[in-house]
């Protein structure tokens, strides 16, 4: 008999896309689609079963549908619906709790893949200028969605030690992007204007939509030869991209705002429902983060078909033109660019560490 997946977060657009791939995997038999919610789009041939997995209903599901392996996706940073900051972070943390207590009590459950972000690092002025997974944060988010990943994970490892027969796999996810992403961030980058920190331009990294289907399908298989699917990786896009980058290639403005009033800027915003500015993406907006993907390649064997820029136009065009036509900036960027400095100097050469703008604005 192949195997049988119980899927959570169904109702969101990762979960439901991946519910649909791992149908096709020719090993699995039965995918059990859990989720609070029905989810707007279609699961295919999945099994939808309506259940809160902040209830004790889960331990029920996986002895009567026999699962051995759960996919937990139910962990993110934006409400569904109605659905506030305190119903996210239940969901997260109590739903997270309740599903490994029923794992944990359960005989045929064999794999467990847990979704989680690079957020756990934080972001703070002194982090190292890459994390690895085993890199201690130097400063522990201390609330939102940042916070909620650190506990999930610690409940996880909790988990791992009481049944270590149970292949685990944690994926920490970068920012997800593309044409039809679903994450704080990706609101914040859709306003017509983008707020900024006033003195810095932080360094992101993004993962493709498709890429974060691809490695989950991998998280959730048997290991293929030479690799290793059990573990905590990084998952992110090669490269890294500026704030400033993003918002020329957007073709939007910025209008940067002193650090002391950025917490009354995103204030504002959340009041009028545009975007959830909190405290953590204040930080990663003025500090950003970058990790490292050398675990990703060379253990569990996976390699993003994008990178992160191509991520990142794959978001922008899903987007449509901004205020500001990215050749008209790049141009005009470069025209700044030749003006002599002050004092008689000659143009302003490109150093090492300078950012290309008239090619990479495109």
């Amino acid at each position: 008999m192949g195997k049988v997946v119980l899927v959570t977060g169904v109702a969101r657009q990762l979960g439901g896309r991946f519910v649909r791939r791992v149908q096709r995997d020719p090993g699995v038999d039965r995918v059990i689609a859990v989720d609070a919610v029905p989810p707007p789009h279609r699961l295919g041939g999945a099994e939808f079963v309506r259940a809160d997995i902040r209830q004790s209903a889960l331990a029920r599901i996986l002895a009567e549908y026999a699962v051995d392996t759960v996919v937990h996706l139910d962990v993110s940073g934006k409400a569904l619906g109605a659905g506030g900051r305190t119903a996210v972070k239940e969901t997260n943390v109590i739903g997270t709790m309740q599903l490994l207590g029923a794992c944990q009590k359960s005989p045929t459950v064999q794999r467990l893949v847990v979704k989680s972000s690079t957020s756990v690092y934080g972001s703070a002025p002194r982090d190292p200028a890459v994390f690895t997974e085993t890199t201690p944060p130097k400063s522990l988010p201390s609330g939102g969605f940042a916070k909620d990943a650190v506990e999930v994970e610690g409940y996880v490892r909790g988990f791992a030690r009481r049944r270590p027969d149970v292949a685990v796999c944690v994926l920490r996810f970068a920012n997800i992007l593309g044409p039809h992403p679903d994450s704080p961030l990706a609101d914040y980058l859709s306003l017509p204007v983008l707020p900024t920190v006033f003195g810095y331009d932080p360094r992101l990294q993004f993962v493709h939509e498709d890429d974060a289907i691809d490695v989950l399908g991998i998280a959730a298989s048997e290991p293929r030869r030479g690799t290793l699917n059990s573990g905590t990786f990084n998952i992110a896009g090669d490269g890294v991209l500026l704030l400033s980058q993003c918002s020329r290639r957007l073709g939007k403005p910025t209008v940067p705002v002193l650090l002391p009033a950025v917490t009354w800027v995103g204030s504002a915003l959340r009041t009028v429902g545009m975007t959830d500015f909190s405290p953590e993406q204040i930080r990663l907006l003025t500090h950003g983060r970058v990790v490292s993907t050398v675990q990703m390649r060379e253990t569990l064997g996976f390699r993003p078909e994008f990178t992160t820029a191509e991520t990142f136009a794959e978001f922008a065009r899903s987007r449509g033109p901004g205020l500001l036509p990215p050749e008209t900036l790049g141009r005009a960027v470069d025209r700044l660019a030749a003006l002599p400095l002050p004092g008689g100097a000659g143009p302003r050469e490109r150093g090492a560490g300078a950012v290309q703008t008239t090619h990479g604005a495109r």
